[in-house]
């Protein structure tokens, strides 16, 4: 059984998610919002909502424990986390520690501001898993820029995840100075 987990992966990972189940993944999605996890079950019957707020620890440990209990230890996890994404990443890589003793992928998306050697530091090695990081980037057209849609970050995802390059730019960075305004 094929399992993935994504943090996250109601909102500009959707794609993603839906992508990952098609490929016959059973897909844990971790999400905050009902009514987006309800559009993704309805889309498919292998994506499994994970209803919680991935800072808070103890859901987050539970969920996954009961998540991979039911559907076995999680081969790639599709991370976009904000804030604390050490500790958070740390927690999900602990379980999937405890529950088996196979290779598992996380692919890693992050802002634009990211530093890719420093949030690999930050991380640290974990046994058993392959780090492939996606940084989003903006898009320039005619001039001007804008950030990047969900269909394309989902897509440059999907791209990251068949190439299984450990680093992936989606859009572009430069001219920095060109990057649309927050």
């Amino acid at each position: 059984m094929r399992h993935a987990l994504v943090v996250g992966g109601s909102g500009m990972l959707a794609g993603a998610s839906l992508w990952l189940a098609d490929q016959g993944y059973t897909v844990s999605v971790i999400g905050r919002s009902r009514s987006k996890m309800e559009k993704l079950t309805e889309a498919s019957p292998n994506i499994i909502p994970l209803l919680m707020d991935y800072n808070d620890e103890e859901s987050l440990t539970g969920g996954i424990r009961s998540s991979i209990a039911a559907h076995g230890a999680y081969n790639i996890v599709v991370a976009w986390i904000r804030g604390n994404y050490p500790k958070i990443i740390h927690a999900i890589s602990n379980e999937i520690k405890s529950a088996s003793d196979r290779e598992w992928s996380l692919y890693h998306v992050t802002g634009s501001r990211s530093n890719l050697d420093e949030i690999a530091k930050e991380i640290g090695d974990i046994p058993k898993r392959t780090v492939h990081q996606v940084k989003l980037g903006f898009v320039i057209e005619d001039e001007a820029s804008r950030w990047l849609t969900h269909e394309e970050i989902s897509n440059g995802v999907i791209n990251c995840i068949k190439s299984g390059a450990k680093r992936t730019v989606i859009g572009t960075l430069t001219p920095w100075e060109k990057r649309p305004e927050s």
